[in-house]
């Protein structure tokens, strides 16, 4: 913790100084405004027992999960704050005043472990900070709960952040691996209320990429059509939950080739693909991870359905391999077979054996999905790569080929095309259950799709 104590204040250099009359001034006359009385956050109850299965792996040891800190971006501005996963799995908080709040669980002998949430409390009203500190002051960035407030939210008992060395040495999961990756792996089951809150990011998500395809005249009139794209999905993230999940990577032409092509600077052709990564994170935190690969001008070319009928394909052979038992590795290993095998038949390759397919897909055919889009990323191999799936994760199933502008390996006709089709997906007893069905997936019924939101 490297947090300032609550009473240091924020300020800047062109700050004016305030008289002591003006303090006196300031510090009187103001209503009471507390936050109703049986407030409590829905997910309180699950959040508690999630502490006590974490209680469980770390019999009489203190562990300490961090919400993290404000990061400047320049200046005096700061980056707006996301608290860590684990610290959001644990405590329910999601709010940008968790900045520099700490969860730390004390050994309580034969009962485990206690939860206390160390947090800054609402400004006081009788010195400066309400009204001066940039940073934290409520008149600046907005009300915090005070303790008892905070307490009633959460169910854990709360105490006042106070100077950095307070805190004892315990297990911290921002620096303890072991501690990290155990909270990984608690997270890779989700919950009933988790799966909830992923298909709304999902249904977001949708509304998202159809707001995209009614905007494309706009955007194909724009000289950086791509940024036009990400505003118009980064309006509906923002509108209808806390943001984007993840920096949102609308890539036209040659870009889709390049896998996080964030920089969303280019123009739009109508004789290429658009290819559309992006996911709406909802107010608690979870995120959707959909990609959509699109033709500008509402239909495929031949080569460009070609390369899609390809990598649909692969999907389609990966999403039938995820069942309960499965290895993890599986559906990726059924969807490239499928892709080597096209290769092969185009004549791009010599035959579908050996790895020599990984030139034109560069990364794995999915991921776990959750409160991180890469989530459980702390997760020992044994419990995540290497290990099986069960009822309950949620995953990602995306293939892709990027058959790069300058690849001499190539025919010219099928050079710079770059396709990935990523759908979101639950485990069930039976097998997996598609829960971005909403979007089509096939050529045709993304041609179709395109055109009745173009006229409407």
């Amino acid at each position: 913790m490297n947090e300032p104590a609550p009473t240091a204040l924020r300020t800047v250099s062109h700050d004016l100084p305030v008289s002591v009359e003006f303090e006196r001034f300031m510090a009187g006359d103001w209503a009471a405004t507390p936050l109703p009385a049986g407030i409590r956050l829905p997910v309180a109850d699950l959040a508690a027992a999630r502490r006590a299965r974490l209680s469980a792996r770390f019999p009489g040891e203190r562990l300490i999960v961090p919400a993290g800190e404000l990061k400047v971006r320049s200046n005096d501005c700061d980056h707006r704050f996301r608290p860590h996963s684990a610290y959001v799995w644990l405590t329910g908080l999601t709010g940008e005043e968790q900045a520099g709040h700490v969860l730390v669980m004390e050994p309580d002998g034969p009962h485990g472990h206690e939860a206390v949430l160390h947090v800054r409390p609402r400004s006081p009203r009788t010195g400066e900070e309400f009204y001066r500190d940039r940073r934290y002051g409520e008149f600046w960035v907005g009300r915090r709960p005070d303790l008892a407030e905070a307490e009633r939210m959460t169910g854990i008992r709360c105490a006042s952040l106070g100077a950095p060395d307070r805190l004892p040495p315990g297990r911290d999961a921002a620096t303890d691996p072991e501690l990290a990756a155990v909270l990984s792996e608690l997270r890779l089951v989700k919950d009933a209320w988790e799966v909830e809150q992923l298909q709304l990011a999902v249904d977001h998500t949708t509304a998202g990429f159809e707001d995209v395809v009614r905007a494309l005249p706009r955007a194909l009139a724009h000289p950086r059509g791509e940024r036009w794209i990400e505003g118009v999905f980064g309006l509906r993230a923002r509108a209808e939950g806390n943001g984007t999940g993840y920096e949102t990577i609308a890539a036209s032409g040659a870009h889709a080739c390049v896998l996080h092509w964030i920089r969303n600077d280019g123009p739009l052709n109508p004789r290429e693909l658009l290819l559309l990564d992006a996911g709406v994170e909802t107010d608690t935190l979870y995120t959707a991870d959909i990609t959509r690969t699109l033709p500008l001008s509402g239909r495929f070319s031949p080569v460009q359905r070609q390369v899609y009928e390809l990598v649909l394909a692969a999907q389609d052979a990966g999403i039938a391999a995820l069942k309960p038992g499965a290895s993890f590795r599986d559906f990726h290993r059924a969807a490239m077979r499928v892709i080597a095998e096209g290769l092969a038949e185009w004549g791009v390759l010599a035959g579908a054996e050996g790895d020599f397919h990984r030139r034109y897909t560069l990364c794995s055919s999915g991921h776990m999905l959750g409160l991180d889009v890469h989530d459980c990323a702390q997760a020992r191999a044994d419990a995540y790569l290497d290990g099986v799936l069960e009822e309950g994760q949620v995953l990602t199933v995306e293939p892709g080929l990027y058959l790069q502008p300058d690849d001499e390996t190539l025919p010219p006709g099928l050079r710079g095309i770059g396709v990935r089709v990523e759908d979101d997906l639950v485990i069930t007893a039976e097998g997996a259950r598609l829960m971005s069905g909403a979007l089509p997936r096939t050529p045709d019924g993304i041609e179709e799709w395109m055109g009745e939101l173009t006229q409407g």
